[in-house]
């Protein structure tokens, strides 16, 4: 059957659905289905069926099915999604109707730890595992849980995707121009970025993504200075004017995991041996190859906030992902953390490019003998994300009448610093070693 007649029988079909002609739809698509080859027929088959079919087994059946041909299949990907719960049809939204956010004043909801054994406040420790009385000493330990992915596919066809729906504070730098949140009791403070105790005392409210995980900070401020010192000795210099202690906070990171294929279409050279006369002449000509290649990409990461981004891509590879926490807002209590600006929409479409740019290229490479070579990426998608906060100390140092900015990853220490462009031999005397005996 050619492929004209199959679509046609697929028309008929779809024209019989919305006539709610239940049968007919399903003669006319089961006929299409048993000689389509195309795997994009395939998949629109498959899906059409699923609206004919009521039992939610058959139904996931062709949901499945359809997903198998093409894995991006955005309707199929939409039923298949609320027929599992993860999707509600009241919550999806109309793209081109995105209702604007809700300018009205909300309460947001402080949250205090208190001793149980004298009635102080409590904060964590450093590594988030145990809750300490600042006065009695008492502990308490906390119950962990693990990190969770969250549905992409699900929360694009909701507003969780195009807007930020739940209220946090948000205190506004004075200083430099950064956003974060504080703990929810504080009112003021200086910022986790330029020091500059100019932060505005009265909360903003907006509307925030909880974040999905987090990453804990592993060290305190004392073992901080003392990261900052030993990469300052080590690099042999010092800083030429006062250098603040490491400020300790977190950063937002969006992480995507991408899945799917890489179609690809070139030519190749072949030769073909053609009979002329009583013997054979070998002629050169091209043959079209076509294919795809299956791809996985992992935990791909896309800062989640602009300031300092040319630092942080060097930085952000140091951590380990994999030693994530589930979010709760009591891993703040002792800290700020920066709030996001990029939205899930924006990022997901940056982070599905770097994943297509970098996969093409290798792919371009192992088919270098081909010509007039091209992919597409329309079977590539995203298939799970996560806000994630990571641990962060920073400061800056004076230099040659600049500031240079360094990064110490809170999870394990490792260290990201601008570096002077010429570097004078420390003496041991004023910089950070006379700072140093100020602070011990």
């Amino acid at each position: 059957m050619s492929e004209a007649r199959i679509r046609s029988l697929m028309h008929s079909g779809v024209t019989a659905l919305k006539h709610g002609e239940l049968n007919s739809a399903r003669n006319y698509f089961e006929r299409a289905l048993y000689s389509a080859r195309d795997h994009d027929i395939l998949a629109d088959l498959w899906f059409y069926l699923s609206e004919v079919e009521s039992d939610e087994e058959k139904k996931r059946h062709a949901l499945d099915e359809a997903l198998s041909y093409r894995m991006t299949h955005p309707r199929a990907r939409r039923s298949l999604a609320i027929l599992n719960g993860t999707l509600k049809a009241e919550e999806i939204v109309d793209s081109d109707r995105i209702a604007a956010p809700d300018a009205s004043d909300r309460e947001t909801n402080a949250e205090r730890f208190d001793c149980p054994n004298c009635g102080g406040q409590m904060s964590f420790s450093p590594d988030g595992q145990t809750l300490v009385c600042e006065f009695c000493a008492v502990e308490n330990a906390t119950e962990e849980e693990e990190a969770k992915e969250q549905d992409f596919f699900s929360a694009m066809a909701t507003l969780r995707g195009h807007s930020k729906p739940i209220a946090r504070k948000v205190f506004h730098c004075e200083g430099c121009g950064a956003e974060f949140l504080l703990a929810a009791d504080n009112i003021s403070s200086a910022c986790a970025y330029c020091a500059s105790p100019h932060v505005v005392h009265h909360g903003e409210t907006r509307d925030l993504l909880d974040p999905d995980a987090i990453i804990l900070h592993a060290f305190d401020k004392k073992r901080a200075i003392q990261i900052l010192v030993a990469w300052v000795k080590e690099n042999g210099f010092t800083p030429q004017g006062k250098v603040l202690p490491p400020r300790g906070l977190y950063i937002p990171v969006w992480t995507f995991d991408i899945g799917g294929s890489i179609g690809y279409r070139g030519e190749r050279q072949v030769e073909e041996n053609r009979q002329q006369g009583f013997g054979f002449k070998t002629e050169k000509t091209y043959v079209t190859e076509r294919g795809d290649m299956s791809i996985f990409v992992d935990d791909l990461v896309i800062p989640a906030a602009k300031k300092y981004e040319q630092y942080l891509h060097s930085l952000i590879e140091s951590y380990e992902l994999r030693k994530t926490k589930s979010y709760n807002r009591r891993y703040l209590s002792n800290w700020s953390a920066e709030t996001y600006e990029v939205e899930l929409s924006k990022a997901a479409l940056e982070a599905r490019s770097r994943a297509y740019d970098a996969e093409k290229k290798k792919i371009k490479r192992s088919m270098y003998n081909l010509r007039s070579f091209s992919t597409s990426s329309a079977d590539l998608a995203i298939t799970s994300y996560k806000l994630l906060l990571l641990p962060l100390w920073m400061t800056t140092y004076p230099y040659e009448r600049k500031d240079h900015t360094v990064l110490i990853n809170g999870q394990n220490g490792e260290v990201y610093g601008e570096m002077p462009k010429k570097v004078k031999k420390a003496n041991g005397n004023g910089g950070i070693m006379g700072w140093l005996d100020e602070i011990f």
